[in-house]
């Protein structure tokens, strides 16, 4: 309710004031019934012609395990609190300012994230992936990169051998046949609903904490992780399997992924992260999703999620950063790799599968990491918001612990580096750390066939882990 307190007038100066109250407050809601409409009736909010919303009922993704390589090499080729959903359509007559305010601001951020597209395929699981013109996808409005165009794809390290070509149809959004033709990238749309379940416009596609690990220091974000450090990395690569862990609930998230590190973990950390992850708040559901993450300054004012701002440059017309991953059994999938590759000029490309290039992130974006990375760790991480008092079930991988071996727990495998000659080299000094073996551990090994490796997760809370 909008009161109004006023002292004593002259009735004739009262009226005047009342009549130019009536007036404002009429504007008002003129104005909150004309946004509302359109966000109500235009998925797309940059054209009153935009596509409209589909209805689609998401269906359950089962447990999957595919195999995933992730290979990180440098290139010289050159939540305000969480708000709650509204009921828009019971708020038609009156809104408050502020919330007024925020769909605007809303509403804005949507016109500048989600580019004109030249095709919107429909995805099974509710997503719509619009096909956008290479040149006009949010890297572009950099003003580094105002004007320019993608880079050519770098010379790979040595001692890389692709064997074979990673799947095309690992996404769901490709599952119907459709593809964005050439000339153009795959992106997932960010609806309004996406940035609602954020604690704000800002912090939307942003990580608000340090999501990295030095120490075993406890805090609401934890790891089992295996990393190197102490020399100079221009590269790294893994393989992973895909699972589909259970979380709890949507302030809490699942990934694995690996971390290329440099900086003194102060305000100035570099880090690139690419991965799998299940996060609802996010995505709005629990499908397991490819996703890639950059940031600068230790998460504070720069780097984002995917393609929700300015700086990850993709090149490739077959995959959806941020889109779901299903694989079409629970234990076994296809193979993938992933790279960034050639150290001497400071730009980070990102490889998935055997030799399928998806982007890079341009040198000028960091300051450390322009030149070499100090730190690679790969592994799982949880948010664990201690629902009702007790660390949360959420799981870590495939919810299992690493004893179980194969075909039950996650894995990372064939672990290695690239070294200043731009070469492919096995680790030579791989540690293990859990912050808590109990809810979620990691036991590490070596053999002919998997080189370094290690199997990591768990259940989360059971007797041992209250």
């Amino acid at each position: 309710m909008l009161v109004l307190f006023f002292p004593l007038e002259a009735e004739e100066d009262y009226r005047r004031r009342q009549y130019k109250c009536i007036q404002k407050q009429t504007v008002l809601e003129a104005e909150e019934e004309r946004i509302y409409k359109h966000s109500k009736n235009n998925s797309m909010v940059y054209s009153s012609s935009s596509c409209s919303n589909y209805n689609i009922h998401h269906k359950t993704s089962s447990i999957i395990s595919i195999f995933v390589s992730f290979l990180l090499v440098f290139s010289s080729t050159i939540p305000i609190v969480l708000a709650e959903t509204h009921d828009h359509k019971n708020n038609q007559t009156f809104r408050p300012l502020e919330e007024l305010q925020k769909l605007k601001a809303i509403n804005a951020h949507l016109r500048k994230i989600n580019k004109r597209p030249i095709k919107t395929i429909q995805s099974p699981d509710g997503d719509l992936i619009d096909c956008i013109v290479t040149h006009e996808q949010p890297a572009f409005d950099h003003p580094n990169l105002i004007g320019q165009k993608p880079l050519d794809p770098p010379e790979r390290p040595h001692g890389h051998n692709p064997k074979g070509r990673v799947s095309e149809s690992f996404q769901l959004w490709t599952f119907n046949g459709e593809t964005c033709p050439e000339g153009t990238i795959p992106i997932r749309r960010t609806k309004e609903e996406d940035i609602l379940r954020a604690t704000s416009v800002n912090t939307f596609g942003k990580k608000i904490t340090n999501h990295f690990r030095r120490d075993s220091s406890s805090s609401d974000h934890e790891h089992a992780v295996g990393y190197v450090m102490g020399e100079e990395y221009y590269g790294a690569k893994a393989s992973l399997n895909v699972w589909a862990p259970k979380v709890t609930n949507q302030y809490e998230f699942s990934l694995s992924q690996m971390w290329v590190i440099s900086g003194s973990f102060g305000e100035d950390l570099n880090t690139i992260e690419a991965g799998w992850q299940v996060s609802p708040e996010i995505y709005g559901d629990n499908y397991p999703r490819f996703f890639t993450y950059w940031t600068t300054d230790a998460y504070q004012a720069t780097g984002c999620y995917n393609l929700l701002c300015s700086g990850f440059v993709q090149t490739n017309n077959k995959i959806a950063i941020g889109a779901a991953i299903s694989p079409t059994s629970s234990y076994n999938g296809g193979q993938f790799d992933i790279s960034l590759l050639d150290p001497n000029h400071g730009n980070w490309w990102l490889e998935f599968g055997s030799g399928l290039l998806v982007g890079y992130w341009p040198a000028f974006l960091f300051s450390h990491l322009r030149d070499h990375a100090t730190m690679v760790q790969f592994g799982g991480e949880v948010v664990n918001t201690r629902p009702s008092g007790f660390h949360t079930p959420t799981q870590m991988g495939s919810g299992h612990f690493s004893e179980e071996g194969f075909g039950k727990a996650s894995y990372f495998r064939n672990l290695q580096v690239v070294d200043w000659d731009n070469s492919l080299i096995p680790l030579s000094n791989l540690k293990v750390l859990a912050d808590h073996p109990n809810c979620y551990d990691i036991q590490g090994g070596i053999n002919s066939v998997w080189g370094n490796y290690f199997y990591y997760g768990g259940p989360g809370r059971n007797m041992k882990c209250p």
